[in-house]
């Protein structure tokens, strides 16, 4: 027969409504009798019924996060991260991964994942701030990322492109002037690539070195199409003594192409990422990079979401919150 949280009172000399206070952290409990329960549970194995829980106290405990692509090391990285910052706080993560699918994103708006989460983080690659805003409910909601700038939603995000404007000045610094881009398009100026290569772009006009758009070379953001795109710069004929890969990978696989190559990193040319996923500091040359203040940004998503959860922030516009990013100069481009 189930341990009933009666044969749980029993056991501690204490009243239903103490367990039950025990059981929802309660915070006015005195510590030997919030002992007392807690060695019961343990010695009973009593068993919580969460379902139940929620049901009457319509929380959860639980926190969702929606992120496009958990073998991304930046995104693996940043949702241990949040896991790790929400379990201080007493709640669990539940993650959905949605490849960058309109249907999965929207998906994850309503029905049972909404609903058996307090709150979502959420960082949208395809649908647009209209569209999440008629899905979106009342439940508080905390956007990561630079897809959806929109002031109705609360926001979590990097200096994009300061911190890039930064690295490309440290190259600049290092003698380097003909600084290849991997990892955007030529036009863009928005959303995450588009403001790396914003602040890139205005590095160079500071130092009165010219933009040259044979210099920029897309590419999704992996390995593999980091190395690609260099290979496509080096056999086209297109002079350059510097790769920015606007994240790690991008960077990294960029490396791994010049290094088989013959091409001196950096004595030849020297290479920089964005993001400073831990296996920059291991890669050899080790990577330079932008820290782009993850800790912080797991820190701030998480207790502003549960200060909407809890009522503390009350404000009906969207909160916006910056971190801030740190240069990490190693052996690649120091």
């Amino acid at each position: 027969m189930a341990v009933t949280m009666n044969d749980v009172a029993r056991a501690a000399g204490v009243s239903l409504k103490t367990v039950s206070n025990v059981l929802n952290d309660y915070e006015f409990i005195r510590p030997a009798t919030k002992q007392r329960v807690q060695d019961a549970i343990a010695e009973l194995g009593y068993e919580a019924n969460l379902t139940a829980r929620s049901l009457r106290s319509g929380k959860t405990s639980m926190l969702g996060l929606v992120l496009s692509d958990l073998s991304a090391p930046y995104y693996a990285e940043l949702a241990s991260k949040l896991m790790k910052a929400a379990a201080r706080h007493g709640y669990r993560v539940m993650v959905e991964q949605s490849d960058a699918e309109a249907s999965v994103e929207l998906g994850a708006l309503q029905g049972t994942f909404r609903q058996l989460t307090d709150g979502l983080l959420f960082t949208p690659l395809v649908v647009d701030a209209d569209a999440i805003a008629a899905r979106a409910g009342n439940k508080p909601m905390v956007m990561l990322g630079e897809h959806i700038l929109d002031p109705r939603f609360d926001l979590v995000t990097m200096k994009n492109e300061e911190a890039a404007a930064a690295l490309t000045r440290h190259l600049l610094a290092g003698g380097r002037r003909r600084i290849a881009v991997v990892g955007a398009n030529t036009g863009e100026s928005a959303g995450t690539a588009g403001l790396r290569l914003n602040g890139y772009r205005k590095a160079l006009e500071e130092a009165g070195v010219p933009f040259d758009a044979a210099l920029i070379a897309p590419a999704e953001w992996r390995r593999d199409t980091g190395a690609a795109a260099v290979a496509g710069l080096l056999e086209s004929g297109v002079e350059f003594d510097a790769v920015f890969g606007l994240n790690d990978v991008l960077a990294l696989g960029a490396m791994h192409e010049l290094l088989i190559r013959g091409v001196k990193v950096p004595q030849d040319v020297a290479v920089a990422g964005f993001d400073d996923i831990d296996e920059a500091r291991f890669a050899s040359p080790s990577l330079t990079t932008v820290s782009p203040g993850m800790d912080e940004i797991a820190e701030r998503s998480i207790g502003l979401l549960l200060d909407r959860i809890a009522g503390r922030e009350t404000s009906e516009q969207g909160v916006h919150v910056e971190a801030g990013f740190e240069l990490k100069v190693r052996e690649s481009a120091p």
